[in-house]
């Protein structure tokens, strides 16, 4: 591929974008349709779910099932909306988020072809197909969670804007709010660039989305008493990372997501041979969507004590169509090349986990997680359905709470703070009935992360008490261990206290096993 002048724009039928959007649908529901049956992951139950139930069944926009916080209200209204139509479910839900995220790639689709007019060929699909085969995305399009629909709004927002179609992009702008707070950054942008180009009335548009925020927020506040909605959310938001090492560090994650993991750095050395060769990226549209880049990292590096990759998803389809106009200006072997081993490696880091501490959710390890609660979860709910079971959140919510798909009838929990070596020793066992111990983050046993230095360093600057591993939690839990579950390196152990009342089901098991312990 070479680059060309840009051609004008030609007129887009609406049956073009209709039958996009199906084609799309259709790649995304068909290679999840494997995935949709799971049940909820992490914050879609401790949060989202919890909050959308209570719009569905008490029309409460202010959750009260869930810890109340700044998140705006208009991805679990939708999800209300839809359960209501198609019954409450995590198929239902599922496909909700499956049909927010066929428009997400869409909007992608569009943007990089708006962003790639001066490259010849059709670098749009390669886009569509490396924010398809992300593992960021790929897991967040069926998650309950804001960013994926942040994405969708965020690319839908920015190719009008490059369009200059100014009010549909102001009003889209006032949706994204609505979904993520953090989504202003994009209307600011806006604004602050027409007021560059002295075009005062137009920007203005853009200060609507910031009153419709400033609105959600004031109800929060008269409801809750808090702006964030409560006080530990601010602290651990707004107060925590402003600290120089924490926010060099976090700022440095991002550009490493961005530009390094998942073999992305195959897609940045093309981009800065384009940056050094071609003038590619100094177009109007190019420095916009540079700036809403910008913008967007320098507002997560400083709001936010959990830097998730997630965050970053609004702002991926803009790289990815920024790697790929640098790819076409390889010649024909070595763009070949390099395109293959980057879709190749991207879709492959679904699968394969980094030798580094990562949050499940960023790639398909999400599902084994999920699995290995749900297994336990059984296997609680069969044998020890009157036993009171202490462990960590989020498997605390998953076994009370039948809603999240994990139990039929909740069960009684103990929350455990956490599971790290100090917390073992200090607890009192002769309270404790059944104790469930697991993997909550990848820990892989050869890592960086186990380097005296950096452990030091954790725990000084973000206070890190890392859990006992499978090892360590045998050596401190003075119970034999009744099931084990493992997956792809996760695990769970389930330890029964000797002396508790044996449940009739507990003692038909025992006689079955004649006195042995249930592995799986």
């Amino acid at each position: 591929m070479a680059s060309h002048a840009a051609e004008p724009r030609r007129p887009v039928r609406r049956s073009s974008y209709i039958y996009s959007f199906i084609f799309f649908a259709l790649i995304l529901f068909l290679s999840h349709l494997w995935l949709v049956r799971l049940p909820y992951y992490w914050d879609e139950a401790g949060q989202f779910v919890p909050a959308a139930l209570d719009i569905l069944h008490g029309g409460s926009w202010i959750p009260h099932s869930a810890t109340p916080n700044v998140h705006p209200p208009a991805v679990m209204a939708y999800l209300a909306a839809f359960w209501r139509v198609a019954g409450y479910d995590p198929v239902s839900t599922r496909a909700a988020m499956l049909l927010l995220a066929s428009g997400g790639l869409l909007a992608a689709f569009l943007l990089a072809i708006e962003l790639s007019r001066e490259v010849q060929g059709a670098p749009a699909f390669l886009v569509a197909a490396l924010v398809a085969a992300s593992p960021l995305f790929f897991a967040q399009a069926m998650l309950a969670q804001l960013d994926a629909p942040a994405m969708l709004f965020t690319s839908l927002a920015l190719w009008l804007f490059l369009r200059d179609r100014i009010r549909p992009a102001a009003a889209v702008c006032v949706v994204l709010v609505l979904v993520k707070e953090t989504g202003l950054v994009t209307p600011l942008v806006f604004a602050i660039w027409l007021a560059h180009e002295r075009r005062w009335r137009e920007a203005a548009y853009f200060l609507a989305p910031a009153a419709v925020l400033a609105v959600w927020l004031t109800i929060l506040f008269r409801a809750t008493g808090h702006w964030m909605g409560n006080a530990e959310f601010l602290r651990y938001n707004l107060y925590y990372p402003w600290h120089a090492v924490r926010l060099a560090m976090a700022f440095l994650r991002r550009l490493y997501y961005l530009f390094v993991a998942d073999l992305h750095w195959v897609g940045t050395l093309a981009l800065l041979y384009a940056w050094r060769r071609s003038r590619i990226f100094r177009s109007r549209s190019w420095r916009i969507a540079w700036w809403l880049v910008a913008a967007h990292v320098a507002l997560l590096t400083v709001l936010g004590g959990a830097v998730l990759e997630r965050y970053l998803l609004p702002v991926l389809p803009i790289v990815y169509t920024a790697m790929v106009a640098g790819l076409s200006l390889y010649r024909r072997v070595p763009q070949l090349v390099s395109t293959g081993v980057l879709l190749a490696g991207v879709a492959a880091c679904n699968f394969v986990n980094p030798p580094y501490p990562f949050p499940y959710e960023d790639n398909l390890a999400f599902t084994d997680f999920i699995r290995l609660h749900a297994d336990a979860a059984d296997y609680l709910a069969h044998w020890y359905p009157a036993a009171r079971v202490s462990t960590v959140w989020p498997l605390t919510a998953e076994l009370a709470r039948p809603e999240l798909g994990y139990v039929r009838r909740g069960l009684a929990v103990r929350p455990v703070p956490n599971l790290a070596p100090a917390t073992l020793e200090g607890m009192d066992w002769s309270k404790v009935e059944v104790l469930v111990a697991y993997s909550r983050h990848w820990d892989p046993r050869f890592s960086l992360m186990h380097y005296a230095p950096l452990v030091r360093f954790r725990r000084r600057f973000y206070g890190h008490a890392p859990n006992a591993t499978a090892e360590e939690t045998r050596a401190r839990v003075p119970f034999p261990i009744a099931a084990h579950f493992e997956r792809h390196g996760q695990w769970a152990d389930v330890y029964v206290n000797p002396a508790m009342p044996e449940t009739p089901a507990a003692a038909w098991r025992t006689m079955q096993a004649w006195g042995g312990s249930s592995q799986r």
